[in-house]
């Protein structure tokens, strides 16, 4: 079984036109995935039944780091992409700069948008968009413990003691 391809906004508006032309029911979630972890598999997996094809978008390092501080990502963009690429629910990956995927959103508009539960669906960017044209906005409820955040955090406390910066 061949990666899911890398593509940009551009090339994955195109693809995704072909799948809905081809009567195919496009799922959409995003994140930053910065080291991959069995709770972003989960969520990758239930998204992926909800649908014949999941796009995924993914933060750029820029991005991951205007989120989530000056010491993330963890692991840069092209290996983030590769391994959900690698990931067999994965259908096509699509790296976007911006701080939230909405420009992603509009232009794929996907027949059903996924996120973990640890969002509302009013805080769901993009849910108002794909539920006007006919989508549904789906939160699949997260694994206990699994947060890339929280394992860092363990690490540092690990390695180092107690540490107190950004997260």
């Amino acid at each position: 079984m061949n990666p899911a391809p890398i593509l940009s906004l551009e090339e994955a508006r195109r693809q995704v036109a072909r799948w809905k032309e081809a009567g195919e029911r496009v799922v959409f979630t995003n994140g930053c995935f910065d080291w991959l972890h069995p709770g972003h598999l989960h969520l990758l997996r239930e998204a992926a039944s909800l649908g014949d094809r999941l796009v995924v978008g993914i933060n750029t390092d820029a991005s991951v780091r205007r989120l989530k501080g000056e010491l993330r990502p963890v692991v840069s963009l092209e290996e983030r992409a590769a391994l959900l690429a690698a990931v067999r629910w994965v259908s096509l990956v699509v790296p976007f700069e911006e701080d939230t995927p909405a420009r992603v959103i509009q232009a794929l508009t996907p027949d059903v948008l996924v996120k973990g539960a640890d969002y509302t669906e009013a805080e769901v960017v993009g849910a108002s968009w794909v539920r006007a044209h006919g989508g549904e906005v789906v939160l699949v409820p997260l694994m206990e413990g699994m947060s890339t955040s929280r394992r860092l955090q363990t690490l540092r406390e690990r390695l180092c003691g107690a540490w107190h910066g950004p997260d």
